[in-house]
């Protein structure tokens, strides 16, 4: 993967606001297929970094290339065609609760950025698109559920098969095994390796789960303050001798991180 142009960069890439510094200068390459995981203390920057990916807010500083086009500072219908690349699972899935899961899956396929294409083919079509993407995430049969009716684990399945209806070549996950027992969180992560297997997407994975972060992750970033902690390999990271990162991968109390 390392020889293939980077599908996402991050250039010093900055984000202040009222003063408050929360990206302080962030520079990586995600390459085609890889699996960025991005960890960190809560209010350390991760969900702000997948926001600007996302193109949800602008940086104010740097550059943060898609496919080697800077997206920051572009206006919102310049984004679009950028956002009809991306699929986004959401933290504990974010189902319609008042929609059944043919409705929240075929969702992105009819109200989405590319639903002109598929509001051309008719309902059987959409139906069948549905159910591929419903037994790709291991859930044949369950489009009348609603999502009261689904476990934590399922719903997060479900997610993921609105997020894969559109085809997209990125996903960006906040949290996709937050609240789950480890052997739903597991196979949450078998999914997402899978996912990139079979449909070599792109993906970056806001996570406090570190299990689920070294199963998962090609690259990992940890952010404290606002910067870049670590970025490198799980085995680099494990590695470390930054007693910062020791502290938080172990999760101890003691140490140069102070508990608020």
């Amino acid at each position: 993967m390392s020889d293939k142009k980077p599908r996402i960069s991050l250039r010093d890439l900055r984000y202040v606001v009222d003063d408050r510094e929360i990206l302080g200068g962030i520079t990586l390459d995600v390459a085609p297929g890889e699996i960025l995981c991005v960890m960190g203390l809560s209010g350390a920057g991760k969900s702000t970094i997948l926001r600007c990916i996302a193109g949800l807010i602008s940086a104010t500083g740097g550059e943060l290339l898609v496919d080697g086009v800077d997206i920051v500072g572009m206006k919102e219908r310049e984004l679009l065609p950028i956002r009809a690349k991306m699929g986004v699972v959401f933290q504990y899935a974010a189902l319609f609760d008042s929609m059944n899961v043919y409705g929240n899956v075929a969702f992105g396929l009819l109200r989405g950025l590319r639903c002109k294409e598929y509001k051309k083919k008719r309902r059987p079509e959409i139906a069948e698109l549905v159910a591929e993407h419903l037994r790709e995430v291991g859930l044949p049969g369950i489009e009348k559920r609603l999502p009261s009716e689904l476990s934590g684990g399922m719903r997060r399945r479900v997610g993921l098969a609105r997020a894969l209806a559109t085809e997209p070549e990125i996903i960006l996950y906040d949290e996709p095994t937050s609240g789950l027992d480890p052997v739903t969180a597991a196979a949450i992560d078998h999914l997402i390796v899978r996912t990139r297997e079979r449909k070599n997407v792109t993906s970056v994975v806001v996570s406090h789960d570190m299990q689920s972060i070294f199963r998962i992750a090609d690259k990992i970033l940890m952010l404290y303050e606002g910067k870049a902690q670590i970025y490198g390999t799980a085995d680099e990271v494990r590695g470390s001798t930054d007693p910062i990162v020791q502290q938080f991968i172990r999760g101890e109390i003691e140490g140069p991180i102070e508990i608020g």
